[in-house]
């Protein structure tokens, strides 16, 4: 008897990580929907790849982040806007302006610290090794958060071999 899994017909693996993305959109859709504004103590942390198709954010910041940059959405955004594949948002960087465009099939990861929630997403992306990063730092200070991880949703579709 082999340990080896079955190959699939079926693509399961990108079937869960599209459903789980379009939370994201249905959160982000619903703060556009309320105006742009966040209810209560909510705000998010969306981590992307700014390699990725479609992604489009400033040059300054495409060479200060050229594999992954996290956003937060909190007090200073504006412009939000989704659409069936991905957000634009309006953020500040060091007192400078910047519109980003960044497809759902981009995000890594996507957090919510105010009720401990997060998704973690396989990279869409070819060359996808994690490189390590600074947080991109928009004109906001992270709030401090409770216990992380408690809500963390991970899927990871490595096979046995």
């Amino acid at each position: 008897m082999s340990d080896e899994a079955p190959d699939s017909l079926i693509p399961y693996d990108e079937i869960v990580q599209e459903a789980l993305r379009a939370v994201v959109g249905r959160v982000l859709g619903q703060v556009e929907a309320g105006g742009g504004v966040l209810p209560g103590a909510h705000h998010f942390y969306i981590t992307f790849k700014t390699g990725a198709p479609g992604v489009s954010i400033p040059t300054h910041l495409k060479e200060r982040f050229p594999d992954e940059m996290t956003i937060v959405l909190q007090n200073k955004f504006w412009d939000l806007g989704v659409t069936e594949d991905g957000f634009t948002v309006g953020l500040s960087f060091n007192q400078l302006p910047a519109k980003l465009d960044v497809p759902f099939s981009a995000i890594t990861a996507f957090v919510d610290p105010a009720v401990d929630f997060g998704l973690q997403f396989q990279a869409m992306v070819p060359d996808a090794a994690p490189e390590p990063h600074d947080e991109a730092g928009n004109d906001e200070p992270p709030v401090a958060d409770g216990e992380p991880g408690s809500n963390v949703v991970t899927i990871d579709f490595g096979r046995k071999k």
